[in-house]
């Protein structure tokens, strides 16, 4: 969820998306890497080119949107050239990024709490 709508445009909303996007790499690093080191194969999609991130031997572009409105029924919008996600519950004020694992539930959630702590530790207004 973001502090803001993202269809709308301006600085704030430019500061906003930025915040989310180094936000989401800071955590889809930390729990990815835990992952790799349990042995486990993971890997996150950068949200601005819809590539791999970890994997990067295809250039197949892996489509945020398309796939919330594929595997979850979400609305969408268009604003300008861009198509936007609606969430249910929040509308456009979100931000959506993937992150993929092949790894039992309980490694996947220690690996995201681990990240949540040491983010929290790091900003505590995270």
């Amino acid at each position: 969820r973001t502090k803001m709508d993202l269809v709308q445009t301006g600085e704030n909303v430019d500061i906003e998306k930025d915040f989310c996007l180094e936000r989401f790499v800071d955590f889809a690093k930390r729990v990815t890497d835990a992952l790799r080191a349990g042995g486990y194969w993971c890997d996150y999609i950068d949200p601005c080119s819809g590539l791999s991130m970890i994997n990067r031997d295809s250039q197949h572009v892996y489509g945020e949107v398309d796939a919330l409105v594929t595997l979850l029924n979400y609305q969408t919008t268009n604003s300008g050239c861009c198509k936007v996600v609606l969430h249910p519950t929040w509308g456009s004020a979100v931000y959506p990024a993937s992150l993929f694992a092949k790894a039992p539930v309980s490694a996947l959630r220690d690996a995201i709490a681990s990240a949540e702590r040491d983010i929290r530790a790091s900003d505590p207004a995270a």
